[in-house]
C-alpha cells in the first residue's frame, strides 16, 4: 500500500493541459468563456480543473475548495464541447449534490447546455439503474416498482424473521443482525456466499437469518440500502446490456469525497469506468477523476475503505496525482494544530496543509473538572463572541449564533450542553439525522405512500394497516400473514381474497365485521391506485395531489385533528409539510438528469420528452426521502447553535467551534484499542473537527464525567499531547496538568503548555494554593463542597458549595482548607 504522494510531471500551468479535450482541438459551442471557469483558481486546482484525459486523483486537504474544482471541471468539460450528458458525477449527500448542480448551473446559466448532467449520489443513481435495467438483469424478485427498506424498515424485519426462526433477540440482537448482514453486503456478499463462508456457531444462525430476510425482502419486491449497491455491482458485471449502455452515456466519470466509498462502490466506480465492449481502451486509462482525502476518512465503522484511495495509483497505473494543500477556510493557528496532530498517523498520504490567512487566535484547550463546568464554560465562550466578536482581523464584530457549533463523539455527551443552554436561553439545533421524515405522523404517511408505490411492501402495510385504528388487529395480521405465506402472495393479495371470497377464503373463520373492514381498506388503495391503471404507465395526475389525498382519504389527518394537544397540532402541521415537500420535489423534478434515461436526443433529457408519469415521480419521491443523510438535515442559516457528532460535522464550516470531550475511551473512542487502525480513524476524526473551524476553536476535557450516574475519573486524549504546543493555549481549571495524567514527559514531547505570563489567569486558579475552580475541599467547620470561584489577590477568597451548610465565601488565608481530589 503506497502511503507516498506520488505525482506525475505536470505541464506548464500557463499553458493549456496536453491532456486536455480543450488541447486536442475539440470545438466549444459554450458562452461561457474560459477565464469565467478559471476565475479564482490557483495553479493546482487549475490543473485539477483542466487534466480531463486518463485517471486523476485530486488530493484535496480540508478547506482547499474541492467543489470549486469538480464543479469547474464539469464547467470546463461542457465548454470544450461534451455533452453534458456524456458526464457523470457521484456523491455521498443530496445536500453536496445539489450543491453541485447550482453551482454549475450558475457557471453555464440554466438552458439547456446542461441538460442531462448527472449529479448524483450513489443510492439514487443505484436505485435509478436498476429500476430501468432490473427487468432484464435476472435478479429473482425484482421488478423495476421495488420499494427502498430504510434502517427502521430492516430492523423491523430482521425482528421479524428472529421471530419465524425462534431465536432469541438476546443471543441475536437485531440491531447487531443488521450491521453483520449490512457489512456482507459492502463486500458483494449474498446470503448464499456468506454462509458459504460462515465457520462458526454465530455466523452459520445469521446465515439463516440473512437468507430468511432475503426471502422475505423478494417476496415483498424490495431492496435495502445495501441491495442497492449491491445488486447494481453484480448486475453491471454480469448484464453486457446495463453495462454498456452506462459506459455509452457516461464518458467522464468524477467521484467526490473518494476516501468514504466502500468495496461495492469500488467495484462500481470500476465499471462504469470502463470502456464500451469491442473498443479499445484509452491508452492512459479511463477519464475517471476521484477527489478525496485520506486524512478525513472516518467511516470505517460503515464499511468505508481507506485502502481505495490510497491503492489508486495501483489501480490505475498511469493515473496523474493533484494535491491541493492551500487552505482557504482556517486560521494558520488552527491549521497547523490539525496538521501535527495528522502526521501521527502512518496510514495517508502527506501533502503540505498552508494558508494565506492571517494567524488568528490560538487553539484553546480548557482543562474542566466535569461535564457541568465544560458546559458552562462552553456557554461562557460562546457568550462572549455573541457579545464581544471575533478578533480575527477584518471579521465581523458578533459571532452569531448560527456560527457557532458544538461537536462531540457520541449523542450522550449532548444532553449536559443541551441542558445548559436550554437554561440560559441560547437558542441551539440538534443535527440528529432525518428528523422530519422520522417522525411518527411522517412515516405513516410514507408507509401509504410506499404501499401505493409498490402493493407487494408487507412491512410498509404492516406499519398502516390498522393506522388509524379500523378494527384490523394484530391477530387478524397474523393469520392473514400466514394464509399469505401458504399462497405465496402478498399480504395485500391475501386481503384482497379474505375480502372478497365470502364463502371462506384464506381465512374462513374471520369475523363479518372485521372482513368488513378489510374490504374497506383494500378499496381505499385500490382507489388510489386503481389497481395499476392510476400509477401505472400513463398515469398523469399531480404527485403533491396524491399525497393530499393519501394523508384525507386513509383517515391520518383526521386522527391528529381529533387530538388535543399542541403535539397533535403540530403533527397535522408536519403532515401539511409533506405535502409542501411533495409539491416542492415535483416542480424541481429533472428528468433529463434521471440516470434512468440514456441522455440522448429523444430520451428524457431532450427538452420535448412529456412530463413522467405519476408512478415514476412517486417512487423518485420516495427514493429521495429514504435517502436523505445526517448532513442533509444541517441548515447552516438558521440562527441558532448547532450541536453534532463528529460523524456528521464533515464538509461543514463554522467560525467558532467547541469540541468537548477529549478523553480516553470517548475520543479516541473505547473501540480504538482494539487495533491501530481503528486508533488512526479517531485521529482522523478529531482532524475533521478540528478543521471544521475557520476563525476560533476551544478543546475541552474533563477530570471527572458521569457515567451511568456515578462519577467517574477521566483520563485525557492522547490527541491533547499531540497538539503543537507553539499554537495551543492551556487554561487547565481542573488541576490536570499537574497530575501524572498530564506529566511533563508528555509535555517535552509535544503535549500542551501554559503559556507563561498569563497562565495563572487562565488557568482561573490561585497561584501558590493549588487550588481551582471545581476543586473538591473539607473545611473543619462546614465539612465538604466544591469550590465555585475563586478570586486572586491579598484577600484572596473562594466561593464554595457545601453539601451541608450551603453557599460560602472563604477567606482563604484563613481558611485551612483540605483539598480531596489532588
Amino acid at each position: 500500500m503506497r502511503t507516498d504522494v506520488h505525482t506525475r510531471a505536470e505541464p506548464d500551468p500557463s499553458k493549456a493541459d496536453p491532456h486536455s479535450t480543450l488541447a486536442r482541438g475539440t470545438p466549444t459551442d459554450s458562452p461561457l468563456p474560459a477565464a469565467d471557469i478559471f476565475a479564482g483558481l490557483t495553479d493546482p486546482q487549475r490543473r485539477a480543473v483542466t487534466y480531463t484525459e486518463g485517471p486523476l486523483l485530486v488530493l484535496a486537504g480540508p478547506g482547499s475548495g474541492k467543489t470549486r474544482v469538480i464543479t469547474r471541471r464539469i464547467a470546463y468539460l461542457i465548454s470544450c464541447g461534451i455533452p453534458a450528458w456524456q458526464i457523470l458525477a457521484l456523491t455521498f449527500t443530496n445536500k453536496a449534490a445539489a450543491e453541485m448542480r447550482q453551482r454549475v448551473g450558475a457557471l453555464l446559466g440554466e438552458g439547456a447546455i446542461a441538460r442531462g448532467l448527472t449529479v448524483s449520489t450513489f443510492h439514487a443513481l443505484c436505485a435509478r439503474l436498476l429500476r430501468r435495467f432490473a427487468d432484464g438483469a435476472d435478479i429473482p424478485g425484482l421488478t423495476s416498482s421495488f420499494a427502498i427498506y430504510d434502517g427502521a424498515d430492516q430492523l423491523a424485519l430482521v425482528k421479524a424473521v428472529l421471530a419465524q426462526l425462534n431465536l432469541s433477540t438476546a443471543n441475536f440482537q437485531p440491531r447487531s443482525v443488521v450491521a453483520r448482514i449490512s457489512a456482507a453486503k459492502n463486500e458483494l456478499l449474498d446470503a448464499p456466499a456468506f454462509a458459504a463462508r460462515a465457520g462458526n456457531f454465530y455466523d452459520r444462525h445469521i446465515a439463516r437469518v440473512f437468507t430468511a430476510y432475503e426471502h422475505a425482502l423478494r417476496t415483498a419486491c424490495a431492496v435495502d440500502f445495501d441491495d442497492l449497491l449491491l445488486l447494481t455491482a453484480r448486475m453491471l458485471r454480469h448484464t453486457a446490456a446495463a453495462r454498456n449502455a452506462c459506459r455509452d452515456r457516461w464518458q467522464y466519470l468524477l467521484i467526490d469525497e473518494y476516501q468514504d466509498t466502500n468495496h461495492a462502490q469500488l467495484v462500481i466506480a470500476s465499471l462504469l469506468a470502463g470502456a464500451p465492449d469491442g473498443s479499445p481502451a484509452p491508452p492512459d486509462g479511463p477519464n475517471l477523476c476521484v477527489v478525496g482525502d485520506p486524512d478525513q476518512s472516518i467511516y470505517g465503522w460503515r464499511g468505508a475503505d481507506i485502502g481505495n484511495i490510497l491503492e489508486f495509483e495501483e489501480q490505475y497505473p498511469k493515473a496523474t496525482v493533484i494535491p491541493l494543500g492551500e487552505n482557504f477556510r482556517s486560521g494558520a493557528h488552527i491549521l497547523a494544530a490539525a496538521d501535527a496532530l495528522i502526521r501521527h498517523n502512518a496510514l495517508r498520504k502527506h501533502k503540505d496543509l498552508y494558508t494565506s490567512r492571517p494567524p488568528g487566535e490560538r487553539v484553546e484547550v480548557v482543562l474542566c473538572n466535569d461535564e457541568h463546568d465544560e458546559a458552562r464554560l462552553v456557554l461562557d465562550w460562546f457568550r462572549t463572541l455573541q457579545e464581544d466578536g471575533a478578533t480575527a482581523p477584518g471579521a465581523p464584530d458578533r459571532i452569531s449564533w448560527k456560527d457557532m457549533t458544538v461537536f462531540y463523539r457520541t449523542n450522550a455527551l449532548s444532553r449536559v450542553i443541551e441542558d445548559t443552554l436550554r437554561n440560559a436561553g441560547v437558542p441551539y439545533v440538534i443535527a440528529r439525522g432525518t428528523a422530519f421524515y422520522e417522525r411518527e405522523e411522517i412515516r405513516h404517511a410514507l408507509g401509504y405512500l410506499r404501499l401505493v408505490a409498490n402493493p407487494a411492501d408487507d412491512v410498509s402495510l404492516g406499519r398502516i394497516v390498522n393506522t388509524p385504528a379500523r378494527g384490523i388487529g394484530a391477530a387478524t395480521i397474523g393469520r392473514v400473514e400466514t394464509a399469505a405465506a401458504e399462497l405465496g402472495v402478498p399480504l395485500l393479495e391475501a386481503l384482497r381474497r379474505t375480502a372478497l371470497d365470502h364463502a371462506g377464503g384464506p381465512t374462513p373463520d374471520l369475523a363479518v365485521r372485521t372482513r368488513a373492514a378489510i374490504a374497506r381498506f383494500v378499496r381505499m388503495i385500490d382507489g388510489w391506485t386503481g389497481r395499476g391503471a392510476f400509477m401505472g404507465h400513463d398515469g398523469t395526475g399531480s404527485l403533491a395531489g396524491l399525497v393530499e389525498r393519501v394523508i384525507g382519504e386513509s383517515g391520518l389527518e383526521a386522527m391528529y385533528r381529533a387530538g388535543k394537544t399542541d403535539a397533535d397540532a403540530e403533527r397535522v402541521e408536519n403532515l401539511a409539510e409533506l405535502v409542501s415537500s411533495a409539491r416542492e420535489f415535483e416542480v424541481a423534478f429533472d428528468p433529463s438528469a434521471d440516470p434512468a434515461s440514456d441522455g440522448a436526443p429523444g430520451s428524457a433529457a431532450d427538452p420535448a420528452t412529456p412530463r413522467p408519469p405519476l408512478a415514476a415521480l412517486l417512487r423518485a419521491f420516495l427514493e429521495h426521502v429514504t435517502l436523505v443523510s445526517d448532513a442533509d438535515s444541517i441548515d447552516p442559516a438558521q440562527g441558532a447553535v448547532t450541536l453534532m457528532t463528529l460523524h456528521a460535522a464533515k464538509g461543514l464550516e463554522f467560525r467558532a467551534v467547541a469540541m468537548v470531550g477529549l478523553e480516553e475511551g470517548l475520543l479516541p473512542h473505547s473501540r480504538a484499542s482494539e487495533s491501530p487502525a481503528d486508533l488512526e480513524e479517531e485521529r482522523r476524526l478529531c482532524f475533521v473537527g478540528i478543521t471544521r473551524a475557520m476563525e476560533r476553536l476551544v478543546i475541552t476535557t474533563a477530570r471527572y464525567r458521569t457515567i451511568r450516574g456515578l462519577s467517574t475519573r477521566t483520563i485525557p486524549s492522547r490527541f491533547l499531547r499531540e497538539l503543537p504546543p507553539d499554537h495551543i493555549t492551556v487554561s487547565d481549571q481542573a488541576g490536570i496538568a499537574d497530575s501524572e495524567d498530564w506529566s511533563d514527559d508528555d509535555r517535552a514531547q509535544g503535549g500542551p503548555t501554559r503559556s507563561g505570563a498569563g497562565s495563572a489567569r487562565e488557568s482561573g486558579r490561585l497561584s501558590g494554593s493549588g487550588l481551582g475552580t471545581g476543586s473538591l475541599v473539607r473545611h473543619a467547620q462546614f465539612g465538604v463542597g466544591r469550590v465555585l470561584t475563586v478570586t486572586r489577590g491579598r484577600d484572596a477568597r473562594a466561593r464554595i458549595l457545601f453539601r451541608d451548610a450551603g453557599e460560602k465565601t472563604i477567606v482563604l488565608e484563613y481558611a485551612k482548607l483540605e483539598r480531596l481530589d489532588r
